[in-house]
């Protein structure tokens, strides 16, 4: 079975063929460098890169898999969640593409895209088990009871974490996006230097802020002189970012032994960073966890995990008609019994 998967949810236009809900054939991102010098993405400048990306992506795509477009099974396309624009590209691409080809539609949800990168990642993973979905819009833990069905144990009531990378970035004035400098620039200082506050809101919960640590940053900069900045930035890089991961990993092992599971799925685009992935697996190791991550290409938004996600669900009788809209704001517990048998996407 090849499936053909696109995802235009943010500021990454994505396309990739997998076969048979686990190999994947051809993986092509072309990321949008015209954001940097606003220090965050522009929805409206995001849409019109996706009209622009969008195809020369897909035919790349095709030609990397050796795949000739008949020989599509099916094509998923992400509608939610995600920028309204964005989303909207994709979507109606991909109808037009399945209209003109009579190929099958599948909507895929966004996060579900990212809890099966764990899948391409680790044929061995097997439910239950906990997800961290962290990325820049989504810091969520989630109950993976069964592939297809989730259980929400907490989300994030302000700023996901890698928002809050990107914000601090700002801050700070070292680039966009802010995970991978901040990440960079950590590996040179001491996750000490700074005592920055960790919010972990109800101790028995699962709930994530991150608000309030970068407006503890905001304060600590403000009363620091630019050469005391220039001096110590490095220090203040890791000091924030260990405040971070300390409350990912504390939540996340704590959500794992609360649901009496021994896996944890670490996926999104902050999965990228290297101080939580070893934080993680020592904290793994003490706890007899098995800790998964994609590897980076599959962590950022990707074609092939909504690929893998769309396999899934299609195998599973899911077909969307050219009725299907975006969802900006769709939520990853409503496909619970959705979108199976012959069902759509959509609740």
């Amino acid at each position: 079975m090849l499936i053909l998967g696109i995802d235009t949810s943010c500021d990454e236009t994505a396309a990739a063929v997998v076969r048979d809900e686990t190999t994947v054939l051809s993986n092509v991102i072309s990321s949008q460098g015209i954001h940097v010098e606003y220090g965050g993405v522009v929805p409206e400048l995001a849409s019109r890169a996706h009209l622009a990306l969008l195809l020369p992506a897909i035919e790349s795509a095709l030609q990397q898999a050796s795949c000739e477009p008949d020989g599509l099974d099916a094509i998923a396309v992400t509608y939610g969640p995600g920028l309204a624009g964005c989303l909207l590209i994709g979507l109606s691409t991909v109808k037009s593409i399945a209209m003109a080809m009579g190929k099958p539609l599948v909507g895929v949800n966004h996060i579900e895209g990212h809890v099966f990168a764990g899948r391409l990642a680790d044929g061995e993973l097997a439910p239950p088990f906990i997800a961290l979905v962290v990325s820049g819009g989504h810091t969520q833990l989630v109950l993976v009871e069964d592939w297809g069905r989730y259980r929400i144990l907490g989300n994030t009531r302000d700023d996901a974490a890698g928002e809050a990378f990107d914000k601090v970035a700002r801050l700070m004035r070292i680039g966009y996006p802010g995970g991978p400098v901040i990440d960079r620039l950590s590996r040179d200082g001491d996750p000490g230097f700074l005592d920055f506050p960790r919010t972990y809101l109800d101790p028995d919960g699962f709930e994530f802020s991150f608000s309030g640590l970068k407006n503890a940053i905001r304060m600590y900069l403000s009363g620091q002189t630019e050469a005391a900045i220039d001096r110590d930035r490095a220090h203040i890089a890791a000091s924030f970012q260990e405040a971070v991961v300390d409350v990912l990993v504390d939540k996340s092992v704590a959500a794992a032994a609360a649901a009496g599971v021994d896996a944890i799925l670490i996926t999104g685009g902050v999965a990228c960073n290297s101080r939580l992935r070893e934080r993680m697996t020592e904290r793994g190791a003490e706890s007899g966890l098995r800790v998964v991550y994609p590897p980076p290409i599959l962590c950022t938004d990707n074609g092939a995990m909504i690929a893998a996600a769309g396999a899934y669900r299609f195998r599973n009788g899911q077909r969307d008609g050219l009725s299907l809209s975006v969802q900006p704001r769709a939520r990853l517990a409503d496909l619970n019994g959705a979108g199976m048998n012959g069902g759509t996407a959509r609740p």
